[in-house]
């Protein structure tokens, strides 16, 4: 299988940071909102989500979360198309909901 370098992906991050001190809740929130100033969302409690235009794009946020790591925890990082992330199913309270969209693409010519 060829891998077409302009495919759009998706970053997705799951982590189990401690938080039972103090320090440990500090190294969480700055984990976390390194995330979201990254462009990152939330898609459920410690699973943030990132669209990425390229799979080079996707490799430069993979390595800036990396370079965030906390001390202490686990963190897992992993990229998918957009075609596998739009065939996530997702329920609330036992209802289906709509996968989210990817974000506007502003196209300059």
């Amino acid at each position: 299988m060829v891998f077409n370098e302009y495919r759009i992906m998706w970053v997705t991050v799951f982590f189990d940071l401690p938080t039972k001190t103090k320090k440990d809740r500090k190294q969480y929130e700055i984990f976390r909102k390194k995330l979201l100033r990254d462009g990152f969302r939330m898609i459920q409690f410690s699973v943030y989500a990132r669209h990425c235009s390229s799979k080079a794009n996707a490799e430069v946020h993979v390595s800036r979360v990396k370079s965030w790591l906390p001390p202490k925890g686990h963190v897992i990082i992993f990229t998918i198309t957009d075609k596998q992330f739009g065939m996530m199913e997702i329920f609330h309270a036992g209802m289906r909901v709509d996968t989210p969209p990817p974000p506007e693409q502003l196209m300059l010519f």
